[in-house]
């Protein structure tokens, strides 16, 4: 669990796992010229919604329709991790660790890496927006990311001073099989 047992009970052991999806930080491009500022506009409004059928390849969303201002379709070029393409029926997908290498479907934004995780562990159901962030923003992100992962981790032991039933039946306390005729 992230959060810590002894002192605090609301304490962050772990906060980088404390990670809502509420808001997923994006760049525009490399083809949001593809759409109408409208159409930019509710991207970013949204509501969207992580839909069931995501998987590594992709995270499928629900939510308002995009239109494309010049057709959906594009030469096919190289995509990465997190590219949000949008294809014929204007229902976005983000382009996940196993996606495809090349897209021909305009990509209307990319989600930047530290917000990748979040996005990654969203259930289904989960309702979210997107906040464009400029590159150097989103470079910052990175570094603010990194310095939260380099610090080393606290751990604390878990001391248990009852035990409950509940707790030993959960237990598994026969280490194999006895048998009781030797």
């Amino acid at each position: 669990a992230a959060r810590a047992g002894a002192g605090d009970p609301q304490a962050l052991v772990a906060p980088w796992l404390d990670r809502p999806a509420d808001t997923i930080r994006v760049v525009l491009g490399p083809q949001d010229d593809a759409f109408a500022a409208d159409q930019i506009a509710a991207f970013l409004d949204g509501p969207w919604t992580v839909a069931g059928r995501g998987d590594r390849m992709a995270c499928f969303l629900d939510g308002p329709r995009l239109t494309h201002a010049r057709g959906h379709d594009i030469v096919s070029d190289g995509i990465a991790m997190g590219a949000i393409q949008v294809p014929g029926e204007g229902l976005p997908i983000v382009l996940m660790a196993d996606r495809q290498s090349t897209g021909g479907y305009p990509k209307i934004a990319t989600v930047i890496g530290p917000d990748l995780g979040r996005l990654a562990q969203a259930q289904a159901g989960t309702r979210l927006r997107f906040a464009a962030v400029s590159i150097a923003d989103a470079v910052a992100a990175r570094r603010a990311e990194a310095a939260c992962l380099a610090p080393e981790i606290r751990v604390e032991p878990v001391v248990r001073t009852a035990f409950p039933s509940e707790l030993l039946l959960g237990l598994n306390l026969v280490d194999g099989v006895v048998d009781a005729r030797r």
